[in-house]
């Protein structure tokens, strides 16, 4: 999966711990237990085990149960998040779609 360096950072850091996306048709194939593997622009990548998996209808519903520390980094406000995955992903395909999110750990790759 790509991720704008910044969120690459976060996930990287710890300080990011789910990661969001629609739940669109890639998506729905990912499975407890599978290993993904995360690009930043400049091509580094890491890999992080999935261990959770989350369905919301909305990102604001998602924020409800969740402190930003989990969805992006403390330096965030969660309506600044909400804008930036409003820009990504326009109201009519959440509602589509509904979200996912991803709970991750490390997992190095050799």
């Amino acid at each position: 999966m790509n991720l704008q360096s910044k969120y690459f950072d976060y996930i990287k850091n710890g300080t990011k711990r789910i990661e969001l996306r629609l739940f669109d048709e890639k998506r729905q194939k990912i499975k407890l237990g599978d290993i993904i593997e995360f690009t930043n622009p400049d091509g580094e990548m890491f890999a992080v085990k999935v261990v959770g998996l989350l369905r919301y209808g909305s990102f604001e519903e998602l924020f409800r149960n969740f402190d930003i520390s989990m969805l992006a980094d403390a330096s965030m406000t969660k309506r600044e998040l909400l804008d930036v995955l409003n820009g990504f992903y326009p109201l009519e395909k959440q509602d589509e779609m509904g979200l996912w999110g991803l709970g991750w750990r490390f997992y190095r790759v050799d």
